[in-house]
């Protein structure tokens, strides 16, 4: 039986994603092939990277999702302001930012926790709810480093809109040769 590689996310909306593209698209183009950008439809929040797992963890994971989104109510996060990790000089992911309120913590707080209970390594780096855009090729010049921090130190996103979390996602990962490819294998309401 093989493995699955998975991880746990919220869905971003379409309008959401193509107002990125749009916001990104002169970053993209000055950056070009010095970054493995991220296809619109794949820009996702991610709670909870989760790696290889076997199938037959998958209705333990839906049963801890669905009590988990059952303990937070629907909320709202705004989407805007562009950033990367671990800081522009020596950037490895270029993010668009989310102002959350409480409830992202809690939720996110929630399914950490009951992961490391059903096994899951926890994550050593605190909560920080992004989306990711690219990554820094790994051979990326010093000369392509310079050209990344300029153009990250010019570049400005403003607010693209709000996104309605009302459920949080089990996702199964595919890596394919022009990019990932996820499909949902469970779906959790959050509380109404």
């Amino acid at each position: 039986m093989s493995h699955l590689r998975a991880f746990i996310a919220i869905e971003i909306s379409q309008q959401i994603q193509q107002a990125i593209h749009k916001a990104t698209s002169n970053l993209r183009s000055e950056l070009g092939a010095a970054i493995r950008w991220v296809s619109p439809e794949n820009i996702h929040l991610t709670l909870k990277f989760l790696g290889d797992i076997s199938p037959a963890q998958v209705d333990a994971l839906t049963q801890m999702l669905r009590a988990q989104a059952d303990s937070v109510p629907a909320f709202d996060v705004e989407v805007g302001g562009l950033g990367s990790f671990p800081d522009v000089k020596r950037a490895r992911v270029l993010w668009i930012g989310l102002h959350a309120p409480a409830e992202l913590s809690v939720l996110s707080r929630g399914i950490e926790s009951a992961c490391a209970r059903l096994g899951y390594e926890s994550e050593k780096r605190g909560f920080s709810p992004h989306l990711t855009i690219g990554r820094v090729r790994q051979d990326a010049s010093a000369a392509d480093a310079q050209k990344i921090r300029r153009a990250l130190e010019a570049a400005k996103v403003d607010s693209l809109g709000a996104v309605r979390v009302d459920s949080v996602y089990l996702f199964k990962s595919d890596l394919k040769r022009d990019g990932a490819v996820y499909t949902k294998l469970f779906s959790a309401p959050l509380k109404s």
